[in-house]
């Protein structure tokens, strides 16, 4: 019979203690998610390829907590390993790595290029995979069985639904993304290392400052929650999937859309 342990409420959502590596975490969702492990008590260390952009995000986020700021270009597999190497010399130890670097290019299908497809995939696809396994080591030491070490991939509903829009290599990166998660969860169950997807929906960011300039109206008032998705509802849940919460959980892919493509009746 299971042993029936039983974590205070105060404890549940606490990351005191904890390190956490979040990468494109300078603004948008990265930053929201930065801002929320570092609420819940853990040091963060964030990237990003602009060295003035890890600067000021640096700054902004240092009145939540111990955080740090390295400048990477997550397209390259070299900076991959160079950003792993810099994370591990400050701690043999990372309790939880969040891929949230991306890229997207939207283009007909007809003109759609070839860097269309590497600069996206490389970024959305081969660099989680690249991290996960620079940091393998550190993930390991830090995770045990009651309380493993967490990784959280930043996916998309664009690979749950099909959006309007022509990103072929961002979909379908995005949809590679949520099966690796799948893949590696398995793998590294054992491990004591939790892997873990979040399918972002229309939240503020840059990436989608376009789309919601043009029709953000338009997608609200289209998701049953009747509203985009807010700074806390991301942060949120970073922190239950990094906290003891969520230990219990890996291989899950977590749409946070209000409802936009889980309750779509067409596409």
């Amino acid at each position: 019979m299971a042993d029936n342990h039983f974590t205070p409420h105060t404890d549940l959502f606490t990351l005191s203690g904890k390190r956490a590596l979040v990468t494109g975490g300078t603004r948008g969702i990265g930053l929201m998610i930065a801002r929320g492990l570092l609420q819940a008590g853990a040091r963060v260390v964030i990237s990003s390829r602009q060295a003035d952009a890890c600067t000021e995000a640096q700054r902004q986020l240092s009145e939540f907590g111990d955080v740090r700021a390295i400048p990477a270009d997550l397209s390259r597999h070299d900076e991959c390993r160079r950003l792993a190497d810099l994370v591990e010399a400050g701690s043999e130890r990372l309790d939880i790595l969040v891929n949230n670097a991306g890229a997207m290019w939207r283009e007909p299908l007809e003109t759609f290029p070839e860097q269309a497809w590497d600069s996206v995939v490389d970024l959305n696809l081969k660099s989680p995979f690249w991290l996960v396994q620079a940091l393998l080591p550190a993930l390991g030491r830090a995770g045990t069985a009651d309380d493993p070490a967490r990784v959280i991939n930043i996916g998309s509903i664009a690979a749950i639904h099909v959006a309007a829009s022509p990103n072929y290599s961002y979909a379908s990166s995005k949809a590679a993304l949520h099966q690796l998660t799948r893949v590696l969860a398995r793998e590294l169950g054992p491990q004591h290392v939790t892997v873990n997807a979040v399918a972002p929906g229309p939240f503020p960011s840059q990436m989608m400052a376009s789309t919601l300039e043009a029709m953000g109206d338009t997608i609200a008032a289209k998701a049953p929650l009747r509203r985009l998705g807010r700074d806390d509802d991301m942060a949120g849940i970073a922190v239950f999937l990094a906290s003891r919460a969520g230990s219990y959980l890996t291989g899950a892919v977590i749409p946070v859309d209000g409802g936009i493509a889980t309750t779509a009746s067409g596409t």
